[in-house]
């Protein structure tokens, strides 16, 4: 018999397998790692809460059991619970719209305007989005825009992962190249006591460079699928309602009707980033923006209570498995800190540091902070976490400090594209199944780690400052 029994292809296994290995797997450490705890303080100012780095001190151990797998899931669902529901009604407010033809519309217009140029919405949105993850932190927002964007890179010869790093890839990017972003940068710099942005032009140039890289990266994909269809990694994957096909909507009329409904979203958004940036808004108002923007869109297209409820279930429907990501990945954080060896980590990882030359310590900081950001996926959670220990480390090793907050900065940011714990929320909403993200992203994340490590010598070097 010829081959009957050939080797069997490695298929990967899908996000949800991915994450419980990782659960389970930290079930384990909490029997193997010993159990330790920073001593916690509140800034009376802010009211975040920092650590002391002096106050180490190993305590009883408190394993974690078997039931305790599935009780930090339900855990990490209501933790994360805000997150959750904005990506839901983010995407029912995207769903609503999108079946009254409007984004058909709108998106009919714009490809008629790039006709012959449609490689140019690529630099365009990425820039736009790249700028508003540096400047102002945008980062959950995007969430509701991605299907959006998946949509319109299909409708332009692209695929889904085109779309997704024009907007999700594009604000990752941003908000990891931050030049004010006030959830990192602010956060840390304050915790380090530096001046408030201090540093701003050599981060400028690290924006320009990195983002620069993304497009480039995105584009020279997109140019080779619209080529040849046939190279896209997404070929024969479905992505459901997402995808917008050419010949759909090319005689969708873009009515006033359906400017006024495009002309709602886009006024959510703007009121979204206006709140938070001037009113302190976050995530529960953000959803409730998202929420009242597709009821707003039924109630203009005579759409009644009952057909608004099934909007909303039938948007549930499509996204809760993207959605569930987010409660499963807390799930670790949760066990992390219950079975007391998150600090124990995070003392173990750091104490090394100590003994290094500077410039050795400052890029052992950078492998210290990406590592960080796989059992702490939030930028200011990791921001108040690490810094007060990183801040006297680095005057120990005779780093700056500004260059210690870029260690953070780098080593936060662009892991959340390759960490589990983080890729697989925005591949989720894009449809796109996680091997692919790496296959398309996997090879570009090498590319940032090396530039990571040119710039934290280069910081090192110049004595980047002001201290």
């Amino acid at each position: 018999m010829e081959n009957i029994e050939k080797k069997k292809k490695f298929k990967f296994p899908h996000t949800y397998t991915i994450l419980f290995a990782i659960i389970v797997l930290v079930v384990i450490l909490t029997h193997i790692i010993p159990a330790g705890n920073f001593d916690k303080i509140a800034d009376p100012e802010t009211g975040a809460t920092t650590i002391d780095p002096n106050s180490f001190k190993y305590v009883e151990k408190t394993p974690a059991g078997f039931f305790d797998i599935f009780l930090s899931i339900q855990k990490g669902m209501v933790q994360g619970s805000s997150i959750i529901f904005l990506i839901i009604f983010a995407y029912y407010s995207v769903f609503t719209i999108t079946k009254t033809g409007a984004l058909h519309g709108g998106i009919n217009v714009l490809l008629k305007k790039l006709k012959g140029k449609e490689f140019l919405s690529i630099p365009i949105f990425m820039v736009i989005f790249a700028l508003a993850g540096s400047t102002y932190g945008e980062w959950d927002t995007i969430y509701g825009l991605i299907p959006i964007f998946v949509g319109l890179a299909i409708a332009l010869g692209y695929d889904a992962l085109v779309g997704l790093a024009m907007s999700g890839l594009a604000v990752a990017m941003g908000f990891a190249s931050a030049t004010t972003n006030p959830f990192t940068i602010g956060i840390a710099q304050s915790i380090a006591e530096l001046p408030l942005f201090s540093g701003l032009g050599f981060r400028v140039i690290i924006f320009i460079v990195f983002v620069g890289t993304s497009i480039w990266w995105t584009m020279r994909y997109a140019a080779k699928i619209k080529k040849n269809p046939d190279l896209s990694i997404m070929k024969g994957i479905n992505i459901g309602k997402l995808e917008i096909n050419r010949d759909e909507i090319d005689n969708v009329e873009f009515t006033a009707k359906r400017k006024i409904t495009l002309l709602i979203f886009l006024a959510t958004i703007i009121l979204i980033v206006y709140t938070s940036l001037e009113l302190g808004w976050y995530l529960d108002e953000m959803s409730a923006l998202f929420l009242l923007c597709g009821i707003i869109v039924s109630i203009i297209w005579r759409e009644g209570p009952d057909k608004i409820i099934k909007n909303i279930i039938d948007a549930t429907c499509e996204i809760i498995s993207a959605a569930l990501v987010i409660g499963i990945s807390r799930a670790v954080v949760v066990i992390l800190t219950e079975g007391n060896i998150l600090d124990t980590i995070i003392y173990s990882l750091s104490k090394p540091l100590a003994s290094w030359p500077s410039w050795m310590a400052a890029e052992g900081m950078l492998v210290f902070q990406n590592i960080m950001n796989f059992f702490i996926p939030s930028g200011s959670g990791l921001a108040t976490t690490v810094m007060p220990i990183m801040t006297p480390l680095a005057d120990l090793v005779e780093v700056n400090r500004q260059v210690a907050v870029l260690a953070y900065q780098f080593g936060d940011g662009y892991s959340n594209l390759i960490w589990p714990t983080g890729a697989a929320v925005m591949a989720s909403i894009a449809k796109v199944p996680l091997e692919k993200w790496y296959k398309f992203f996997g090879p570009l994340f090498v590319v940032l780690v090396i530039l990571q490590i040119v710039f934290i010598y280069i910081a090192t070097i110049m004595n980047y400052g002001p201290f």
